[in-house]
């Protein structure tokens, strides 16, 4: 199996519980990928998706991608584009909509549309939305919208924030428990 774990805006591969998971699953064997995307400056769908295509050979059906907050939409931006099924994906704190914010106008190339959501289905197995009853950017309704437009896995975290390191998520081992939960499928 390997796994891919994509950050969000003004995010990097170094930051909240990318690299503890990285290390947690390196450890059981996996190959772990956590690409650097152009942000804030230079970020947008089409730059996001260059970065991606240089891992194309290594995306596959033993694929699972783990994406926080924008990672997130970007992960059913490469779905619904893709050519090949992956086996999971795992959107936390993630979003499908333009949420009126402070980072609405970066948000636009990768969410300011109407998903093709039976492609997205078509091309991964299982479906996991993780959110946070009281986070600051990404209202709960939307994580519920989200789960329901993918049938996917629902679990909302009480108190958790926006998921990341400010919120005290610099390990995530609810995150690794479901992954543990996948590796027996």
């Amino acid at each position: 199996m390997n796994f891919f774990i994509f950050h969000g805006i003004y995010g990097s591969p170094e930051e909240n519980w990318f690299p503890w998971l990285k290390k947690e699953l390196e450890k059981k064997g996996h190959e772990v990928f956590v690409p650097k995307f152009p942000t804030p400056i230079g970020q947008s769908l089409e730059s996001w998706l260059k970065v991606i295509k240089k891992y194309e050979e290594r995306i596959n059906y033993d694929t699972i991608m783990i994406g926080h907050s924008l990672g997130a939409a970007f992960i059913l931006d490469y779905l619904e584009q893709a050519d090949n099924e992956i086996k999971a994906a795992i959107l936390v704190a993630g979003y499908h909509e333009l949420l009126e914010n402070q980072f609405k106008e970066l948000n636009k190339t990768f969410v300011d549309k109407k998903f093709n959501w039976n492609r997205i289905i078509e091309n991964c197995e299982h479906f996991f939305v993780i959110g946070s009853d009281n986070d600051e950017y990404i209202p709960i309704e939307t994580t519920r919208q989200l789960a329901v437009f993918l049938d996917a896995e629902l679990h909302i975290i009480k108190n958790g924030g926006h998921l990341n390191t400010k919120a005290g998520y610099d390990k995530f081992p609810q995150l690794l428990e479901l992954i543990a939960k996948l590796e027996k499928q």
